[in-house]
């Protein structure tokens, strides 16, 4: 299967000598135009220029006048992508320059180790599902998810993977499934739902176009099934939103689209309410991984890792730190941000500016 795969790096240089550095999962051309376009008026400002000559251990007021200076055109999509990017390196520089790990800036570490799940694109056959997680699964993950591929399109086919995925996993690890957004009907969710119970399956991901909470709604209601999502979603108010109508039973806000670390935290808050778990979301490289890892940390409760096993150029050239999965367990860094460094190399033989 073809996987092309780009990112967004953000830096931010203080006066102090101090970079703060961000992955974002977004449309680059998008998040670069936000962060580099000249002002037009009050609520249409670039966030380079709203950010110049400010103090860096501002986080929160920074976050505050980013959404107030863009709310013309960063209120959800790519402009809230690049909030985000820009809040969370706004907290690396906070924790080097304080030589403290993000997780301890963010209210403390709850945990210095988290189980992982891996997370590949499903194919489009049988044989090579089993060969997937026969490779994969030596590492003793908790579980693996598929996703994407072409689930979705023929609910006869998803089922064999499904049951492939299952056969080959056993019965004593997670199995889930990310629809992609793929199916278009509440029946057709439904039966294959139905189906997927038959097989164990813990959750199933993104099955509707996030707009389409009603139904979220009443497949959460009509399933055994986990129903989880939160990639999409921007801003802590489409978050409150979810949970207040009940979509979702597994909450999984993306660090680099939600809205940064600081809207992370008050996401963590709002679901405590409800009792509805956060796994978070984490599908780029080393350099988001570790920003979740710090998010991880801090969080009272924390249940799993996704760890993204598709492997691309940038996916473990990016940062010189290695992150490595000893017997299906992630070791935290305790090192001072998010404890990683640029691979400068790498930015300038793949870069595009």
């Amino acid at each position: 299967m073809l996987f092309r795969s780009d990112s967004v790096i953000l830096q931010v240089m203080t006066d102090a000598g101090i970079t703060g550095i961000a992955e974002v999962d977004s449309a680059p051309w998008l998040v670069k135009a936000a962060v580099e376009m000249p002002d037009s008026h009050s609520a249409q400002r670039g966030l380079r220029n709203l950010l110049l000559s400010c103090d860096p251990m501002d986080v929160d007021v920074l976050w505050q006048k980013m959404y107030e200076c863009s709310y013309y055109y960063a209120r959800g999509g790519a402009g809230m992508h690049a909030i985000s990017g820009l809040d969370m390196a706004l907290w690396d520089i906070r924790g080097k320059a304080l030589n403290l790990p993000v997780a301890k800036l963010l209210g403390g570490v709850y945990r210095t180790r988290i189980p992982a799940y891996i997370s590949i694109l499903m194919p489009s056959g049988e044989e090579e599902v089993k060969r997937l997680v026969a490779y994969h699964m030596q590492k003793n993950y908790s579980g693996i998810k598929f996703g994407w591929g072409h689930l979705g399109e023929d609910p006869k086919r998803d089922l064999r993977l499904v049951r492939a995925a299952r056969r080959a996993l056993g019965d004593d690890k997670l199995l889930m499934i990310d629809i992609a957004m793929g199916w278009k009907d509440y029946k057709t969710a439904l039966n294959a739902c139905r189906a997927f119970e038959q097989e164990g399956v813990y959750w199933v991901e993104e099955p509707f176009r996030v707009e389409n909470r009603k139904e979220f709604t009443m497949l959460r209601a009509s399933t055994a099934l986990n129903i989880a999502a939160g990639e999409e979603l921007c801003g802590l108010h489409e978050f409150q939103t979810y949970l207040a109508e009940g979509c979702v039973d597994i909450l999984q806000p993306d660090l680099s689209r939600c809205g940064g670390l600081t809207v992370a935290k008050q996401i963590v808050s709002a679901a405590q309410l409800s009792k509805t778990p956060i796994i978070p979301h984490n599908f780029k490289s080393g350099l988001l991984m570790n920003a979740t890892l710090q998010f991880i940390a801090s969080m009272p409760e924390a249940r799993y890792l996704e760890y993204c096993g598709q492997e691309t150029v940038l996916s473990r050239s990016l940062i010189r730190e290695s992150l490595t999965v000893d017997n299906g367990w992630m070791e935290i860094p305790q090192r001072p941000g998010f404890g990683v460094s640029l691979i400068m190399e790498t930015i300038e033989k793949f870069g595009v500016r």
